[in-house]
């Protein structure tokens, strides 16, 4: 049975976006096919949340070959999209450290349901702790009212 939902995605209008892919990229290092998070739509730090997206594209560079015949999207670029709306987090709370916010590791993660192309997944990161040296971040992931992912995010700056 999955656990409680970090945030009642009812309470965000979920077509704006506080943060598109520039922004985005103003926070996070990662470009071409590795630009996993396409908009940020609630960035909450007094809340400690933070809500993103990702289109899951037909031409996606997964689809062809992650289980040709019935396209899934790996597992693991589920937890890295979740990695890079957590270090949207970091990175705005520490906008003048060198470097950038890389895993340091993963914890707790499970897979619950699929992401396929054209669906359009939302991830949902809480803080648990946020300081330069280190930070970790429960997410959750969500296409439509269904968690196909949650882990536990441990970052640190690289």
């Amino acid at each position: 049975m999955p656990p409680k939902p970090l945030a009642d995605l009812r309470e965000f209008d979920l077509e704006k976006l506080e943060f598109g892919p520039d922004a985005i990229r103003k926070y996070n290092p990662h470009r071409h096919e590795m630009e996993l998070l396409t908009g940020v739509i609630a960035f909450r730090p007094d809340a400690g949340l933070i809500i993103g997206e990702h289109l899951a594209k037909p031409d996606a560079f997964w689809v062809r070959g992650h289980v040709p015949g019935r396209p899934l999207m790996p597992g693991v670029l589920m937890v890295e999209l979740a990695a890079q709306l957590c270090s949207v987090y970091w990175r705005a709370q520490f906008p003048d450290h060198p470097g950038f916010f890389g895993f340091g590791g993963i914890e707790a993660t499970r897979f619950r349901g699929t992401v396929a192309p054209g669906d359009r997944l939302i991830v949902v990161g809480k803080p648990v702790e946020v300081k330069p040296r280190r930070a970790i971040f429960d997410a959750q992931g969500f296409v439509g009212d269904r968690m196909v992912f949650e882990t536990r995010i441990i970052g640190v700056p690289f």
